[in-house]
């Protein structure tokens, strides 16, 4: 089906964010978002999309669009069928997100469904941060490469960041570390993405909330071969048992741990530690990729949110330049919480992925024949 852009859009653009356990849909003018819906699963979107109302397009958020997809795509069936090849490198996302896809194609047919994707930001690593130091002829056999996450994320905070600074995005080097259920850093050099901690899948990296991060691979190797695990227990016990979770036993939510770590929960503590240790070094090793660092960025739930785990990061990074003193505000939009005069300024950016889409959204139907 070819959509042809009629004049200016001016209706909303609908945003379908389909999560490892969420899908949320919002309506978006602009920046602004309209109204949300929680919906338990794919299938109830069929009822619930009709009746909001009429939209410009409809966007939807791909955590993987594996190594063919690299921008913002209306989607036909043969888009639809290179996500659907990407699921098994985010098996814990994109399925559900195909499946919330399909939905939403049935119920609005004649509007434009977009794939944005948190790969896209990543695109143009340098090879030597996307190549990975493993045998000659994997990585073009198996298309293996660092391919980053959490890329609409990026792409909002880097654009809200440089408008706080006063500076054009393409002129700042910044890392920005979004923190949340998933975690990564990214070193983001002139606008465009040079390093990150996440890999081909969103299992490397920082500790986050149930998932491990980078472990010792030996480690893994040891457990198979002296202890018998198999590659589908590894598999669950690193995405879903691990993380803040495993640490502490008791919680995945940093909120909780910083409670219980006030109560003297010691696995609580050990966790909260841990945490914020990966964080630094994944910031650290970020850093290592720019010039300079204008700034340090915090976005995603955590980052938002907990001000003892941004405080303890930066405390931990003086040698960057980090002031040991920030505020401990929660805010609504972008904000700088260091003090007035630090050498590295320390900022907060909501988390606006939702946006993003929408944005990306537009971008890609933009044009005067789309398919």
């Amino acid at each position: 089906m070819a959509y042809r852009r009629g004049g200016r859009m001016t209706l909303p653009v609908l945003v379908v964010d389909a999560g490892s356990a969420s899908l949320h849909v919002a309506l978006v003018d602009g920046e602004t978002v309209r109204a949300t819906y929680d919906v338990a699963e794919p299938g109830e979107l069929s009822g619930l999309l009709p009746r909001l109302g009429p939209v410009d397009a409809v966007g939807h958020r791909f955590v993987h669009g594996g190594p063919y997809l690299t921008g913002p795509t209306v989607v036909d069936d043969a888009v639809r069928a290179r996500l659907v090849g990407a699921g098994v490198l985010a098996p814990m996302h994109v399925p559900r997100a195909v499946a919330a896809l399909d939905a939403a194609r049935a119920a609005l047919p004649d509007v434009p469904h977009v794939a944005c994707l948190d790969t896209a930001f990543h695109t143009d690593l340098p090879a030597a941060a996307r190549t990975y130091p493993v045998p000659h002829g994997w990585t073009e056999r198996y298309g293996l490469r660092r391919y980053g996450f959490h890329g609409l994320s990026y792409a909002w905070s880097v654009r809200h960041a440089a408008a706080l600074l006063g500076r054009p995005a393409d002129d700042l080097q910044v890392v920005v570390t979004h923190l949340g259920g998933g975690c990564s850093a990214c070193a983001v050099r002139d606008g465009h993405s040079v390093d990150t901690t996440m890999g081909l899948t969103p299992l490397e990296g920082m500790a986050m909330s149930r998932r491990s991060g980078s472990v010792d691979p030996g480690m893994l190797l040891w457990l198979q071969t002296e202890h018998g695990f198999t590659a589908a227990q590894l598999s669950d016990a690193l995405h879903h048992r691990s993380g803040l979770l495993g640490v502490s036993g008791s919680s995945d939510d940093t909120r909780d741990l910083v409670r219980a770590r006030r109560r003297g929960d010691r696995a609580a503590e050990l966790a909260l530690a841990v945490f914020t240790h990966r964080v630094r070094r994944g910031v650290a090793a970020m850093a290592a990729s720019l010039d300079r660092l204008d700034a340090l960025v915090f976005t995603g739930e955590i980052g938002t949110d907990q001000p003892e785990v941004r405080a303890e990061v930066c405390a931990g990074l003086r040698v960057l330049g980090l002031p040991d003193r920030l505020s401990d505000a929660v805010p609504d939009e972008p904000r700088c919480i260091s003090p007035v005069g630090a050498a590295v300024p320390v900022l907060v950016v909501p988390t606006g992925e939702i946006q993003q889409v929408a944005a990306e959204t537009r971008a890609a139907l933009a044009g005067p024949a789309l398919r």
